[in-house]
């Protein structure tokens, strides 16, 4: 027996006042065994999954991650050291815990969670994201749907969020609950600041670090590319800005609000990775083995004033475009453009950049210039008559970044 299962396997021997009258600490003990776990992300709640993991007993553990190392992270990311700055953050995190814990088997793969296909992703008992970034978020998200939709295999995603002293976790089973889509409505939208205000009216600290380096910095150094980790740009960021707030009488601009602004930091307190990380790892734990019901779906982590500490149940939303597999039925005009029905479909269901297509081909893209833009979406699409309007033979399918999916079925009125 090895020192983690002397933990482990002593909470899998006792059951319970909610266990399931069926579970045998044999069952518990064979099936994290078996178990199979990846971990995407492994920086500040990744570092900390990781360690939870393998002090959990999980011997079988991949991990991605396509960031590498710098010299800011060492404060919160304890699996770095100075001597790593520039390394793969994943494959360091791996051999660390590999050297600590002796049972563990852990694989690093310094890659983009794109570079793998479905059948990499099949291979999992259970996925764990400590992610920041929603766009890789809402990636993986799709591909446990898809995996569940078309190979009938459930792959559990539990989800890991912070920012401050607030956290959220989220365990999500695949056509079942509620997936990260569904979540989308309950996450901020990104601040962006007009370049009108930039250029001639700032009210704000931020307004005038953006100014600095939207507009001050590339006409400064034009050809040179501005480099967050090096202090010496830093310093001449901060010191643009800080000339452009006294100007207006501008209070607040600092060197520490001026990297976070200018690399889009979210705040990352070391505390509140461990917490959001152990309950990650708890409500792995307890699905693989059954020791234990698992949350009601949510758990919502505030340690801003006092403790809030919730679990709540969230329910899918109908028509969801990655796990509602619905078809959105709109109407449109009969003279409409493509590029305006693009438009229109983009701002109606808050896509990024999506790719329409029709019968499997490109319809209309953000990304180039698009022939057929300013051609009669009935002269593109096939439409069948329908009483005194008409309607399109096939659907259509519009695909953002992301991979989040509307299915689309058109009419047209005059």
């Amino acid at each position: 027996m090895s020192n983690t299962e002397l933990s482990t396997y002593s909470i899998l021997e006792s059951s319970g006042p909610f266990t399931d009258p069926e579970y045998t600490p044999e069952f518990g003990k064979d099936e994290l065994s078996k178990a199979k776990i990846l971990v995407v992300g492994a920086g500040g709640l990744g570092c900390e999954i990781l360690k939870d993991l393998a002090l959990s007993s999980f011997t079988d553990i991949e991990c991605i991650d396509m960031d590498t190392i710098e010299l800011s992270n060492l404060n919160r990311q304890f699996l770095f050291r100075e001597s790593d700055v520039g390394k793969s953050k994943a494959k360091v995190a791996a051999k660390f815990v590999s050297r600590v814990v002796k049972d563990v088997k852990i694989v690093a793969h310094f890659n983009r969670i794109q570079d793998f296909d479905t059948d990499f992703y099949r291979r999992f008992t259970l996925i764990i994201c400590g992610l920041d970034n929603i766009e890789a978020r809402s990636w993986i998200n799709k591909m446990v749907v898809d995996i569940a939709l078309h190979h009938e295999e459930l792959i559990p995603l539990i989800d890991g969020g912070t920012e401050g002293f607030q956290g959220s976790v989220k365990l999500m089973i695949p056509t079942i609950t509620a997936c990260f889509e569904c979540y989308m409505k309950l996450v901020p939208k990104q601040t962006t600041y007009p370049l009108c205000t930039l250029a001639s009216t700032p009210r704000l600290p931020e307004h005038c670090i953006e100014w600095a380096h939207q507009l001050e910095w590339p006409r400064v150094y034009s050809g040179k590319k501005f480099d967050p980790d090096d202090p010496e740009d830093v310093e001449t960021m901060y010191m643009m800005s800080l000339k452009r707030a006294r100007q207006f009488g501008i209070d607040g601009v600092t060197k520490s609000k001026t990297l976070g602004v200018v690399k889009n930091i979210i705040p990352a307190i070391a505390s509140t990775n461990a917490v959001i990380a152990a309950a990650c790892c708890n409500e792995a734990f307890k699905f693989v083995t059954s020791c234990n019901p698992n949350m009601v779906d949510s758990m919502y982590y505030n340690g801003e004033v006092g403790v809030v500490l919730a679990s709540d149940e969230y329910h899918k939303v109908p028509g969801c475009p990655v796990c509602g597999n619905t078809v959105e039925e709109i109407t449109v005009r009969d003279d409409i453009t493509v590029k305006d029905f693009a438009r229109y479909i983009k701002e109606k269901y808050e896509l990024i950049e999506p790719d329409i297509f029709y019968q499997e081909k490109d319809l209309y893209n953000f990304k180039g210039n698009m022939k057929n833009g300013e051609r009669r979406l009935r002269d593109e699409v096939a439409f069948e008559r329908e009483g005194s309007n008409w309607r399109c033979q096939y659907e259509l399918i519009a695909v953002d970044r992301g991979g989040k999916q509307v299915r689309l079925d058109i009419t047209l009125e005059q």
